[in-house]
């Protein structure tokens, strides 16, 4: 099995270098690109012809591939070290000059929303590709606002909170925190510590969890500021200006996702705690644990967490797509073949893994913080889930490829589902089936409930601030969020008042974070599926990737027979994970 080594990864397919000729080349390209398009603004009109139309939608994207590749490497190079001052300069420079671009391409969505709809409709029957697209943008109509104040909008989107979002990265990414294990005192970044929540011992837990808290909540007052001033500005321009009835209704609408679908799903949520709660007193009874303290919620059930070699992990990987489809493990190869994966641990790189996919025909760019724990395996397969996910969709334009958020994580969810399965079918030993189905059932934790609590908080927050409240009674709002997800279940110390400062989500992305739990559910209800249908599954699952978003989730979720209004679905997604619970007592037993 060929294997890649564990490094940084190479921007060079976006920009050659970040100074001297190949920026000014690019720069000059953007601007020779929004002069020309510029000189469109005089000859819009709603009955202008379908051809002119047409090249104007390409000539627009042609814009923003050249914008996306410079501002792309800006921001992947940030992440690459967030202390690095040249890396901050260029990114605050692409910021500026995205924002520029914006303001001034800004006329033909404003003209487009602005078309007629019989208009709209005969332009709309030759845009081929385009359509989805174009539909989307003239949703927003009711909530734009003149051209002037967009372009207000934008400058202080990028000076004001968009500033004080990388301030909070470049604060936070920073922190260095100190854990004793086994008599050694070891400094390390928030990843690393991470891994200790985790640990067998539960005083190494409980020890990680206090000291991450003990650093955030050094800075608490400061990130708590950070956060009331984001949830101000989002209120301001989302519900007082552009007047969405409330806070997560605009990123409703930018998914495409109804009003009503997304509070059934947080409802259905709040109602099926009772079954992680089920599965934490279990887990405390298999532990030994009285009480279960919610610095346990991640222990192993197995005796120790065991490591993973960088090359035996991707053997795993690969291993696992191949099994289920050549295709995707030829298309999770191709991002290392291209060098698009930073999986190295350094100080100063942000924390976490994401997958970033910039253009259609470019292998998207996977980070990854790789320690050699068994959870950063799924990890592994979770980014590359994302990848190949934008890989089978590179057909579609740049601005149809990239999926909507609520179904950005079905093949990364459903690619960590492929490789579980295959470990469970493949081994006789108990203990390691075990600690798989404790994993699955942790992971659907974290993914599902968690972040659904996440944004029931942040749904509260929103309002909360709003009304004036200050940092001590958020702290303790999100306490009794806490509390009525674990009940009587779980502990709650009092330290993990701090935790919502610690969540990177709810300050860059407001509301992004049900998308999780969507995903999460969404899959658990295909890989249903693809076990009851086996081969004749396929074909119908790698078409629903293949959409990627040229089309809305509601008509793209008709391919699997879902309706994602109904609180029936919802439900089961949780009574699949009921049932491997009831798998997990039952080795137990």
């Amino acid at each position: 099995m060929e294997t890649y080594p564990q490094t940084r990864w190479d921007l060079s397919a976006l920009l050659q270098a970040p100074r001297g000729e190949p920026v000014e080349r690019a720069l000059h390209d953007i601007e020779t690109r929004i002069t020309q398009f510029e000189t469109a603004r005089p000859k819009l009109n709603a009955a202008m012809d379908e051809n002119e139309f047409l090249a104007l939608v390409r000539e627009l994207e042609e814009l923003h591939r050249a914008l996306y590749r410079v501002a792309a490497y800006a921001d992947l190079w940030f992440t690459e070290d967030t202390q690095n001052a040249d890396a901050l300069a260029f990114k605050n420079k692409m910021d500026q000059l995205a924002m520029s671009v914006s303001n001034r391409a800004l006329f033909f969505s404003l003209w487009w929303k602005e078309v007629d709809d019989a208009n709209a409709a005969r332009l709309l029957r030759h845009a081929g590709d385009y359509i989805y697209f174009l539909e989307s943008e003239r949703m927003f109509k009711p909530h734009t606002l003149k051209e002037n104040e967009e372009q207000i909008i934008n400058l202080k989107d990028v000076n004001g909170i968009g500033g004080l979002m990388t301030v909070y990265d470049m604060l936070t990414n920073k922190y260095i925190f100190t854990l004793t294990v086994n008599g050694e005192t070891k400094t390390m970044t928030r990843d690393e510590l991470s891994a200790y929540v985790r640990h067998p011992d539960a005083a190494v837990r409980q020890a990680a969890y206090a000291e991450l808290y003990r650093v955030y909540s050094a800075d608490g007052a400061v990130l708590a500021q950070i956060y009331a001033n984001r949830v101000n500005d989002w209120k301001a321009e989302q519900v007082e200006l552009r007047h969405f009835k409330t806070p997560i209704a605009m990123r409703n609408l930018a998914n495409n996702v109804p009003d009503d679908a997304v509070e059934t799903l947080l409802a259905v949520a709040r109602k099926n705690t009772g079954i992680f709660q089920r599965y934490f007193k279990l887990k405390a009874q298999w532990l030994g644990l009285a009480p279960m303290k919610r610095s346990d919620v991640y222990a192993p059930l197995a005796p120790a967490d065991m490591t993973v070699p960088w090359d035996q992990a991707l053997t795993m990987v690969f291993d696992s797509f191949e099994q289920f489809s050549p295709r995707i493990a030829t298309e999770a190869r191709s991002v290392f073949e291209a060098g698009h994966v930073d999986a190295e641990i350094r100080p100063g790189k942000r924390g976490g893994a994401f997958c970033a996919s910039i253009l259609p025909e470019l292998p998207p760019y996977v980070m990854l913080n790789y320690s050699g724990k068994a959870r950063d395996v799924s990890t592994i397969a979770h980014e590359l889930g994302h990848a190949v996910h934008a890989r089978l969709a590179r057909e579609h334009s740049t601005f149809t490829f990239h999926s909507a958020l609520p179904m950005a994580e079905t093949a990364s969810v459903f690619a960590e589902m492929i490789m579980n399965e295959r470990l469970l079918r493949e081994t006789n030993d108990a203990a390691l089936k075990r600690d798989i189905l404790s994993r699955i059932v942790d992971d659907a934790y974290a993914t599902v409930m968690r972040q659904a609590f996440f944004a029931l908080f942040e749904i509260d927050a929103h309002a909360a601030f709003a009304d004036g409240a200050t940092t001590a009674q958020v702290n303790e709002m999100y306490l009794q969020n806490l509390k009525t997800q674990f009940g009587d279940a779980v502990e709650i110390q009092d330290y993990f008042q701090w935790e919502w400062v610690s969540i990177p989500h709810i300050y860059q992305s407001p509301f992004y974070v049900y998308a999780y739990s969507f995903g999460q559910l969404l899959t658990l209800a295909l890989y249903q599926r693809y076990r009851e249908q086996g081969e004749d599954f396929k074909p119908k699952y790698l078409k629903i990737l293949s959409y990627g978003g040229s089309a809305s989730p509601q008509r793209i979720l008709q391919e699997a027979d879902i309706d994602i209004s109904s609180a029936a679905f919802w439900q089961g997604g949780f009574d699949a994970i009921n049932e491997f619970i009831d798998q997990l007592e039952d080795l137990e037993s």
